[in-house]
């Protein structure tokens, strides 16, 4: 399937179309863009396969997920042969993104036997089986967490970071780590160091220490699984530029949405629980609550999206 630009006064869509034909979104950075006023949402409670078959080629800049992992937290988590379920999804993610598009998906090692799933697993076989590119392991690492007496406690957590080609979009200005005031002077005496670059901040690298959400978190929506907004903030900002689609089809508590309302980007999300919408409400309402104006389009359904974006599906 393929997009057709319906709408020559959309600004995102000029802005992507000009970036292909230069063929340089990689050089680019999110002050290149001219962020919507409003972005559109929309959340679509139905199976992810269908979700995702419903979709153009290439038609997302980002795909920022958590999915299951067969750990029997819900009915939402069980599956016959898990590889055999993700590969689908996989797949098919390939399909919708962009030239220049990331994908990013969240996870844990914890084997237990050949019906479980792990991110171990989901490499094996993206390596094996598709043209996905992996640029990065991320370790999220956090101080708080369960107590354990029959092995280690566990204090961290992965994400993989893949891209479909080497001309991927990564804007690591936007989230770049400010040093210190005494720490700039030392890395500005640094000869090996860009000046430039050094006044920016400093690579945040592959380890985030950023704590997860307790139990009587202000953030907290009620997912059991939900991750905090700086996480998700840093790799919507680092992968997507304003204006994007950005796509989650394991929304769970709807972080992503809230995030891209926030970043201006355009946000398609999919669940198979209801109550995805009741957790968006609750980030919607959050966010009103500590002064944010949470400006967005609700789009009903896929279709409607994208004729909101100005294009069409075929």
């Amino acid at each position: 399937m393929a997009i057709h630009n319906r709408s020559h006064s959309n600004h995102a869509l000029m802005s992507l179309n000009k970036l292909r034909k230069e063929n340089n979104l990689k050089h680019k950075s999110s002050k290149d863009f001219v962020a919507p006023n409003n972005v559109i949402v929309s959340l679509n409670i139905m199976d992810c396969f269908a979700f995702l078959k419903s979709l153009p080629n290439e038609s997302v800049q980002l795909i920022c997920i958590d999915p299951p992992y067969n750990l029997d937290l819900a009915e939402w988590d069980s599956y016959e042969n898990y590889i055999d379920w993700a590969a689908n999804w996989i797949n098919e993610s390939y399909r919708v993104l962009s030239k220049n598009g990331s994908m990013v998906i969240f996870g844990g090692i914890q084997f237990r036997d050949a019906k479980s799933g792990d991110l171990i697993d989901i490499i094996q076989y993206i390596r094996h089986n598709t043209k996905f590119k992996l640029i990065n392991t991320i370790i999220w690492y956090y101080k708080n967490g369960m107590s354990a007496h029959r092995y280690f406690a566990n204090r961290h957590e992965e994400a993989i970071w893949l891209a479909k080609t080497d001309d991927y979009y990564f804007d690591l200005d936007s989230v770049r780590v400010p040093y210190s005031g005494e720490d700039l002077k030392l890395a500005l005496k640094d000869k090996r160091l860009n000046p430039e670059n050094t006044v920016k901040g400093k690579n945040p690298t592959n380890v985030w220490q950023i704590g997860r959400l307790n139990g009587n978190s202000k953030e907290r929506v009620g997912h059991p699984t939900q991750k905090p907004v700086e996480i998700i903030e840093r790799f919507i900002k680092a992968l997507s530029y304003p204006g994007s689609v950005v796509l989650d089809f394991f929304a769970g508590s709807g972080t992503v949405g809230r995030v891209c309302i926030t970043e201006k980007r355009h946000c398609l999300m999919c669940d198979n629980d209801k109550m995805s919408i009741e957790y968006f409400k609750k980030h919607i309402n959050l966010m009103r609550e500590n002064g944010q104006n949470p400006n967005y389009i609700a789009a009903c359904n896929i279709e409607e999206f994208f004729r909101k974006l100005g294009t069409k599906t075929n």
